[in-house]
């Protein structure tokens, strides 16, 4: 199969090798992965922060970078596929550009959501020993409805014992820009976060979305705990 991999801001200039994973991912799994070059921020920064019409050029930009085929758009980010998924209610104002993002947005999935409901794969052969905790980023379980998909994967690594931990789906504080105009709350809200994780002792941190894992990851290494953070697609790829 055929993919397009849309790699996100953080994934290019913070994350590579989350970015770098995913195509290795992707490839394991017998899909060739396109890179469209046009592609750029989804402009969720500032629509998170109610700047709509000043966003509808990157927008616009982000549409035609994926409308050059046909193929299933893949992304290791739920919050910038959540973003991508609003586009039509953004644009519609523009019939034709709602139309032409909703073309875009129904093309478009969250990694593991790809993985486990388009090519229907739940093992990729992964082998990480060691207990780990695993944070559903409200991007992924409220705005798409990815809850379910992580799990089965990581239910499925060899040597992995996945922890339960209390208020397992509350938010972690970040928020986008609400960790910065609300930061006193937010270090409250990751605090309180980083307090259930350790009550459990876990070997690693593991997430789907790398915002929410700089932020909760941020507070771990304040605090010196000796908790591994890792992406899902790390443990994914781990062998």
């Amino acid at each position: 199969m055929k993919v397009n991999f849309f790699v996100t801001c953080l994934g290019d200039t913070v994350k590579a090798d989350v970015a770098k994973k995913t195509v290795q991912l992707l490839e394991q799994l017998e899909c060739e992965v396109i890179f469209p070059e046009r592609q750029g921020c989804c402009g969720q920064p500032a629509l998170n922060s109610g700047y709509i019409e000043k966003s509808k050029p990157a927008m616009k930009s982000m549409i035609e970078a994926f409308e050059i085929n046909d193929y299933p758009i893949v992304t290791p980010a739920g919050s910038c596929a959540a973003s991508v998924k609003k586009y039509p209610h953004y644009l519609e104002d523009e019939p034709e550009w709602a139309a032409r993002a909703q073309k875009v947005a129904d093309r478009l999935f969250e990694l593991t959501q790809f993985v486990v409901r388009q090519l229907g794969v739940e093992n990729v052969g992964a082998r990480l020993k060691g207990k780990g905790v695993y944070h559903p980023s409200c991007s992924l379980i409220r705005k798409l409805g990815v809850r379910e998909e992580p799990l089965i994967l990581l239910n499925n690594v060899e040597g992995l014992e996945l922890l339960p931990i209390d208020n397992q789906e509350t938010c972690c504080g970040f928020g986008g820009t609400f960790s910065v105009k609300m930061s006193e709350i937010s270090g409250e809200m990751v605090t309180e976060k980083v307090q259930h994780i350790n009550a459990v002792k876990p070997d690693f941190l593991i997430g789907a979305d790398i915002s929410c894992l700089l932020n909760i990851g941020g507070r771990i290494s304040r605090e010196g705990q000796p908790i591994k953070v890792m992406h899902i697609v790390d443990v994914l790829m781990s062998r």
